[in-house]
């Protein structure tokens, strides 16, 4: 069986690896009429498509440098930062091996057999946020009023924002998308009109306490999906350097482990193979890796200039921030 783990270790760049990677996969797949790598293929060449045209970046994250204009001007006491990223190779490796994993056990376990090659094909057809943009908001303490809660401030000029947000981008050539029913809004500070495109991981909390909005859009000028996801700081704290980033780590090994007493091996080749894939991911040694532009002092202290392992910093400007005003 071939894995991405196969192919870090020779000293090649990014784009070689996928060329390589996707190519050999594919060779294999066709071999053995594995339809479900053939699909991976696919996934592979559009990521190293991606990095080699990337010339539409500069439109896109133009369009939303506008909406940081309008919220500049709309809401000029708070603070705010744009960040726009790729997903990184090896993240991307990893969910789409991780959605094989999960989808296959969860069917397995509601209906006691395993999907059709055409159902997990359809599973598959979901990968959005390849491209991703990030909205995170604060509102300094000096401008609270007396009685007011920050956080409950915070959330509330959020979900403002993530109303004011579709119809401006509509204006400016981007489709958006419905979120199908996962994790629907359940306030009211989200407009009804709105809450099908939103996945609100604010109403409906995420695992160790994850927080955000999540809103999928359809680039019609550069023919690709981008996310936009909308958080407070002290959600963007959480997710990058609290519970939701590290404490779960033991506990989603312990899952795919669980997984895998479920599903005997050779049971399903399906999913034998893509939680082989993704169990080899979790023990890289990345230390140890050579891939240009990337170093490791150990799997926590790590340099990565390439987009292969957290991902690739894609707004022009680097990122636009608006800090704390002096506003009376």
């Amino acid at each position: 069986m071939i894995t991405l783990n196969d192919y870090l270790y020779s000293g090649d760049t990014v784009l070689r690896i996928l060329q390589k990677y996707s190519r050999d996969l594919e060779q294999v797949a066709k071999l053995e009429q594995n339809e479900v790598d053939l699909v991976h293929c696919d996934f592979l060449i559009q990521i190293k498509d991606m990095l080699e045209h990337n010339e539409f970046l500069t439109v896109q994250s133009q369009k939303l440098r506008e909406f940081y204009m309008f919220m500049a001007k709309e809401y000029p006491f708070l603070a705010f930062t744009f960040k726009g990223r790729i997903k990184s190779l090896i993240r991307a490796e990893e969910k789409f091996n991780g959605y094989i994993v999960e989808y296959i056990y969860d069917y397995y376990a509601r209906h006691c057999h395993f999907p059709t090659m055409g159902e997990i094909k359809k599973r598959l057809d979901c990968f959005r946020d390849l491209i991703a943009y990030r909205i995170v908001i604060s509102l300094p303490q000096c401008h609270l009023k007396e009685g007011q809660d920050r956080e409950t401030e915070e959330i509330r000029y959020l979900y403002k924002i993530a109303n004011a947000l579709p119809d401006f981008m509509k204006q400016r050539g981007f489709r958006v998308e419905s979120a199908y029913g996962i994790k629907p809004g359940r306030t009211d500070l989200l407009e009804e009109r709105i809450r099908p495109y939103y996945r609100d991981y604010i109403s409906n909390e995420g695992e160790y306490g994850y927080r955000s909005l999540h809103i999928t859009f359809y680039d019609e000028t550069a023919k690709c999906f981008m996310e936009v996801q909308l958080r407070t700081k002290a959600m963007d704290d959480n997710a990058e350097i609290g519970p939701a980033n590290h404490l779960g780590y033991e506990k989603r090994q312990e899952n795919e482990r669980a997984r895998r007493d479920v599903i005997p091996l050779g049971e399903c080749r399906c999913f034998d193979e893509a939680y082989e894939r993704g169990m080899r991911l979790q023990q890289l040694e990345l230390e140890k890796l050579d891939v240009n532009m990337f170093s490791a002092a150990n799997n926590s202290l790590i340099n990565d200039g390439c987009g292969l392992y957290r991902g690739r910093l894609i707004l022009p400007y680097e990122h636009l921030s608006r800090f704390q005003s002096d506003l009376s």
